[in-house]
């Protein structure tokens, strides 16, 4: 059993998700999701050395009954996992201007966190707990925090900046962050390698699609602007959340329409996107199933590619006149073949051609070029952010 094991942790408000992975080849021992938590019916399931199982955590369980079931149930009868870990690693999606990479958590570093609960709050205060749990559960292990918007600190200030004074930034920290750095910053690396070119010459859009989505204009290797901003609320559409809006649509809908200021936060967060359009499911592959026989799928679909699409082009003004490949990774972007024929087929501009047969193999952990031989590369490659955390939680745990 190797030395080189990451626990590696994604904590929700309501869920935990978890994996044990070997940091140097990416291997995954152990894995799996624990849910509901506060509810009567919360639960855990696991897949282990590749045979599945599930368990009730008991009424009103949480990150720390979960962190419990995983110690006692999971890796006490495995010792071979339980004494090889060497780290564990957390996804948290906001590191503001402070964190620029991953770091080892201390005292400071959970202060940090938390300050930048207010540009993450369905996101930021669960991480805290689970960063309390599991230091509580695993006392004698290090903790290695691993950022979501860190890949996109090399964004330059005109891609960052918003259009209001300037003073907001200066003594606020408001500006645009982008998320998911983790999963765009693997697919860069892994692009890289399919093309045969050095990271450092590599120039693609990376759409990071599934009910968080966002789009990331690479250029030479570095992130130079993505579609989430502040929060993760802006840019494309999503399963649950608007992405852009008319900023002026907020006044609208307090002043004329009497929504309180907690029900815009909540329709624009959690009842818009796929579920607003559909008005029956945030779930993609309701829409897709649905496509041509229900028009709220058919809108919900078109609407959302379209967007994708217009991000797409625009991106391309960032490369300098050189786009490698479009790369679709997350649930949708590798699952989902007529989102990526729908949003493609808009791109004829920018020499985009479908094969039909090619982006229907390209699916469910397949990856593969999804374009025609005389047409822009496009690719789907599977995201794995748990395989960099883990690289990062060793890394630093070793130092």
């Amino acid at each position: 059993m190797s030395s080189k094991l990451v626990l590696v942790l994604n904590c929700g408000s309501s869920s935990l998700k978890f994996a044990i992975l070997d940091a140097e080849n990416g291997d995954e021992k152990l894995s799996g999701l624990a849910e509901c938590f506060y509810l009567p019916d919360a639960r855990i399931k696991w897949k282990l050395m590749g045979e599945k199982g599930n368990a009730e955590l008991g009424a009103g369980a949480a990150h720390q009954q979960a962190l419990d079931f995983i110690v006692q149930h999971l890796l006490t009868p495995n010792p071979d996992l339980m004494h090889h870990l060497s780290a564990v690693g957390h996804r948290v999606v906001h590191g503001g201007e402070q964190f620029t990479h991953s770091v080892l958590i201390d005292d400071a570093v959970i202060q940090g966190i938390a300050d930048c609960a207010s540009l993450a709050p369905l996101h930021n205060p669960a991480h805290l707990v689970g960063i309390a749990s599991a230091r509580s559960s695993f006392p004698d292990l290090p903790q290695v925090a691993v950022f979501d918007t860190a890949f996109h600190q090399s964004m330059p200030e005109h891609a960052y900046l918003y259009a209001i004074p300037y003073s907001l930034y200066r003594e606020q920290g408001i500006r645009r962050y982008g998320m998911h750095g983790t999963s765009h910053y693997y697919i860069t690396q892994e692009t890289a390698k399919l093309l045969d070119k050095p990271v450092t010459e590599l120039n693609i859009i990376s759409c990071h699609l599934g009910n968080g989505a966002s789009v990331c204009a690479i250029k030479n290797g570095r992130s130079v602007d993505t579609s989430m901003g502040l929060t993760p609320l802006e840019g494309l559409v999503m399963g649950t959340r608007s992405g852009d809006i008319d900023p002026a649509l907020i006044f609208h809908l307090h002043d004329v329409l009497g929504y309180s200021t907690e029900r815009i936060n909540r329709m624009l967060t959690k009842e818009s996107g796929l579920l607003g359009l559909t008005e029956e499911s945030s779930d993609c592959r309701f829409a897709e199933d649905n496509y041509h026989s229900l028009p709220a799928a058919k809108r919900a679909l078109d609407i959302f590619c379209y967007r994708l699409a217009k991000y797409i082009a625009g991106y391309a003004c960032a490369l300098d006149g050189r786009l490698d490949s479009v790369v679709f990774t997350g649930g949708i972007g590798e699952n989902s073949s007529l989102v990526r024929e729908l949003t493609l087929s808009q791109l004829g501009l920018l020499g985009f051609k479908v094969d039909n047969d090619a982006n229907t193999r390209a699916r469910f952990g397949t990856a593969g070029r999804i374009t025609t031989a005389d047409s822009t590369p496009a690719w789907v490659l599977p995201t794995n952010e748990e395989w960099v955390i883990a690289q990062d939680a060793l890394t630093l745990a070793s130092k």
